[in-house]
C-alpha cells in the first residue's frame, strides 16, 4: 500500500502529524511536511478522511508524485470521545474512504473479496456482542424502560461528511422516518437524536418540538451506549450513521437511506441502488473486511499493534467495570491527593465529593474510606468502603504514592472480620473455574518469582542465619526461623480483626515464649521505619524478644528465607502462603479461617476449606480493582505486575514532587505527640 520508501509518510497537516501513535498505528514514521528535506524520497503523504486539509494534502502529493493515504478513526475506536481521547484504530485507504460512496476504496475491495476464515468472523460478531462494544464506549446504557415493541431510528448532526458523500441529504432522513412508521405500524418509533442536537448545540434533521406530539414516535435525546436499544429494537432504520453496521452484528434487519460502506452488498433493505461495484456477499465477509482486514490497531497498554480481538477484548474490560456503580456517586472525607485516585477508580461514575452527609439526596450511593462511620439515613441506601488493594505499589501509601489496586466493598471491608465484606463473601460462595484457578496459579507465581508484595520497598539483602543459636537458647542450634511482622498499632485492621492480642511486642512475647528454639525475626512496619506512622507502644523494646530486627529488607526477599509467619493481621501472612510457608494467625485477616493458616481465634462464619489457588483467585482477581499508570484505564492484575516490574526497574522516585516536605511535616507532627 505504501510507496518506493516505507520509512516516512508525510502529513501536510500539523493534527495529523501529532496524532498520538500514529507512527505506531501506521508502522512507518510520520513527519510534518516543514520537517522533511526531501518529499520525494518519502513512501507517500497521509490525510485525514476527506477534510479540508485532505484537499491540500492531496495536491502536495500530487505535486511531489506520491501515493496519498486517506486516514480515518476504526469502527471501534476508543473509550471517550474523539475530542477527548486518540484513536486506537485507523483505517487506511489508498483508494479512497469507506464513507464516500461516490468512488471506489479500498474496503469496497476488501468486502468483494473472498475470505476463508468465516468462523472468525462470526467468533468476532460474538466477541462484539459479548461485550457489548460500540465506536465509543465512555457511555452507560439505557437504563429506563423501553417500549415493548419498538424500531430504532438514528438521526445523525446535519453536516456530518457521511451524509454528503453517502449520496443522501436533508430529505433522506424525514422518508427514513416516515417509512419506519409505515412499515413498523404496531411498534413505536424510537427516535435516537444526537446529544449535542438536544443540547442546542448542534442541529439535526427533525422538527423535535413537533415529534414530540406524535404518540408513536418517542425522542431518546439522552448520551447512552447504543447496545441495548439495538439488541432490543425489531429493526434498525438509519441513513449513513455507523449504528446500522452494529445492527447488523447484532443479527437485527437494517433499512438505509444512504449509501454507507455495509450498504449495497445485499445484507440490507436499501432506499437507493448500490453502485456497480457493490454485489452480494455474506455478513462473513462484509465484518472480516471492516473489522480484520481494513482497520489497524494498537495495543492501549502495550503500545504495539495488535489484532481486534485484543481492543474487544480490552473495551469488554472498560465497559464491565465502568457499569458496577451508579451514574452518581457521593464520595465523603477524602483530602483534596486522594479524590483523583477515587474519581480514576469510579471510571463510568460522577463522583459528587461532599463534607457533610446531608447534602446526599436519600439513596444515593456514599462512598468512604476504610471503616469510616456514616448514618444510614434512607431505607435501602448503599455505602461503597475504599482500601488499598494487595499489588498496590513501589513506595507506600503513607508517601502518597498512587496505587495500581484499590478494593470497593459494599458490604464491609476485607479487614473488618466483624462482618461479612464482599471478600467473604467471594471466598464463601463463588465457583472456582478451571481457567479462573490456572489464572490464579500463574499469578501466584509470577508474584513469587519476581519478588514482588504490596508496597515492593527495601533494598537491602539478608541470609538465613542456618548456623547461629537462637537469642532465646544459646546452647541450640536454631532449626526454625520465624518473622513476626510488625504492624501500625492504630490500624483498622488491628481494630477490627484483632479482638485478642493487638499489640505488636505482646505477640512478639508470646511467639517467643512458644518458640524457645526457633530463631525469631521482626520487622517494624515500613510506615513506622520511615517515620510517618507511630512506634507500637514499647516497640523500642521489641530486641529483648527477638534475635533480630530488620528495617530495610523487603518482604520479597525475606520470605523465601523464612519458615513460618506469625502475625496478628498482617498482609505479610497471605504473602507467605504465596511462598508456601505456615502461617499462624493470632488475629483473623482475610486469609485466615479457610484452612490454610493455623488459626488461634477462628472466624466462626468461615466454614468453607479453600485451597491456595481459589484464594488467590478471589483475593487477587475478583476483589480488586486495577488502573494502569500507562492508560489511566482499568486493567488487569496480569498487566498490573507487568507495570509493577517496569515500575521497580526504572528506580524513578514513587512520591509525588512535594512528597518530601509531606513526609518531613508528617515526622515533626509525631515527634510533637
Amino acid at each position: 500500500m505504501f510507496g518506493k520508501s516505507t520509512t516516512t509518510l508525510i502529513a501536510t497537516s500539523r493534527a495529523v502529524a501529532n496524532l498520538p501513535r500514529i507512527s505506531e498505528l501506521l508502522g512507518v514514521s510520520v513527519a510534518h511536511r516543514w520537517s522533511v528535506r526531501d518529499a520525494s524520497s518519502c513512501g507517500g503523504v497521509i490525510a485525514w478522511g476527506r477534510k479540508a486539509s485532505a484537499s491540500r494534502a492531496s495536491d502536495f502529493a500530487e505535486h511531489h508524485g506520491l501515493p496519498l493515504l486517506r486516514l480515518e478513526d476504526g469502527f471501534l475506536r476508543s473509550v471517550g470521545l474523539g475530542n477527548q481521547e486518540p484513536p486506537l484504530s485507523v483505517v487506511v485507504d489508498d483508494l479512497g474512504i469507506y464513507y464516500d460512496a461516490t468512488a471506489p476504496s479500498r474496503l469496497e475491495q476488501l468486502v468483494a473479496s473472498a475470505h476463508a476464515d468465516e468462523q472468525l468472523s462470526r467468533n468476532l460478531i460474538a466477541a462484539w456482542r459479548a461485550a457489548r462494544v460500540s465506536k465509543y464506549n465512555y457511555a452507560r446504557e439505557y437504563e429506563s424502560d423501553l417500549p415493548a415493541r419498538y424500531v430504532l431510528v438514528a438521526d445523525q448532526t446535519r453536516g456530518d461528511a457521511s451524509i454528503r458523500y453517502g449520496m443522501a441529504d436533508e430529505a433522506s432522513f424525514q422518508r427514513m422516518l416516515a417509512a419506519a412508521l409505515v412499515e413498523y405500524p404496531d411498534c413505536t418509533v424510537l427516535l435516537k437524536v444526537h446529544p449535542e442536537v438536544m443540547s442546542g448545540r448542534k442541529r439535526g434533521h427533525f422538527d423535535l418540538a413537533a415529534l414530540a406530539k406524535e404518540s408513536r414516535i418517542q425522542l431518546l435525546g439522552e448520551d447512552v451506549h447504543p447496545a441495548s436499544l439495538i439488541e432490543q429494537a425489531r429493526a434498525v432504520y438509519v441513513v449513513t450513521s455507523q449504528m446500522g453496521f452494529e445492527g447488523l452484528l447484532w443479527g437485527k434487519p437494517v433499512r438505509t437511506f444512504g449509501m454507507p460502506f455495509y450498504a449495497g452488498w445485499g445484507l440490507t433493505r436499501d432506499e437507493l441502488p448500490a453502485p456497480g461495484r457493490r454485489s452480494p456477499v455474506s455478513l462473513e465477509n462484509l465484518v472480516y473486511a471492516a473489522l480484520v482486514e481494513y482497520p489497524r490497531y494498537i495495543d492501549p497498554e502495550t503500545g504495539k499493534l495488535c489484532e481486534v480481538t485484543r481492543v474487544i477484548e480490552w473495551m469488554a474490560l472498560q465497559r464491565r467495570m465502568r457499569k458496577r456503580f451508579p451514574a452518581t456517586v457521593y464520595a465523603m472525607g477524602f483530602s483534596l491527593y486522594k479524590r483523583a485516585i477515587v474519581r480514576r477508580f469510579f471510571q463510568g461514575s460522577r463522583v459528587c465529593f461532599v463534607r457533610r452527609e446531608s447534602q446526599i439526596p436519600s439513596g444515593a450511593m456514599r462512598v468512604l474510606w476504610g471503616r469510616k462511620a456514616c448514618v444510614l439515613s434512607s431505607e435501602g441506601a448503599m455505602v461503597v468502603r475504599l482500601e488499598d488493594g494487595f499489588i498496590r505499589s513501589v513506595g507506600l501509601g503513607a508517601d502518597l504514592v498512587h496505587p495500581l489496586s484499590w478494593v470497593m466493598d459494599r458490604h464491609g471491608i476485607y479487614y473488618d472480620a466483624t462482618l461479612p465484606s464482599d471478600m467473604e463473601l467471594i471466598l464463601q460462595n463463588s465457583y472456582f473455574d478451571t481457567e479462573l484457578l490456572a489464572r490464579a496459579q500463574a499469578l501466584r507465581e509470577r508474584l513469587v518469582s519476581d519478588g514482588l508484595t504490596k508496597y515492593n520497598v527495601g533494598t537491602s539483602n539478608w541470609q538465613r542465619p542456618e548456623n547461629r543459636a537462637s537469642h532465646a537458647n544459646r546452647g541450640e542450634i536454631s532449626q526454625r526461623v520465624i518473622l513476626v511482622p510488625g504492624q501500625v498499632e492504630s490500624d483498622a485492621s488491628l481494630a477490627y480483626g484483632a479482638p485478642g492480642i493487638c499489640r505488636n511486642l505482646d505477640l512478639l512475647r508470646v511467639v517467643r515464649e512458644a518458640n524457645v528454639g526457633a530463631y525469631v525475626i521482626y520487622k517494624p512496619h515500613p510506615d513506622v521505619v520511615a517515620g510517618l506512622r507511630r512506634e507500637g507502644m514499647g516497640e523500642i523494646e521489641a530486641t529483648l524478644w527477638c534475635d533480630e530486627v530488620l528495617t530495610d529488607v523487603s518482604m520479597g526477599t525475606l520470605l523465601p528465607l523464612v519458615d513460618e509467619v506469625h502475625t496478628l493481621t498482617s498482609l505479610a501472612g497471605f504473602e507467605a502462603l504465596l511462598r508456601g510457608k505456615k502461617v499462624v494467625c493470632y488475629g483473623q485477616p482475610f486469609y485466615a479461617g479457610w484452612g490454610l493458616t493455623e488459626d488461634i481465634l477462628p472466624v466462626a462464619r468461615r466454614v468453607r476449606r479453600l485451597s491456595l489457588d481459589e484464594l488467590v483467585s478471589g483475593a487477587l482477581v475478583l476483589y480488586p480493582a486495577y488502573v494502569s499508570r500507562v492508560t489511566g484505564r482499568f486493567t488487569t492484575p496480569e498487566r498490573a505486575l507487568d507495570e509493577l516490574l517496569v515500575w521497580r526497574e526504572s528506580g524513578e522516585s514513587s512520591m509525588p514532587w512535594w512528597g518530601g516536605a509531606y513526609r518531613f511535616l508528617v515526622r515533626k507532627i509525631l515527634c510533637r505527640i
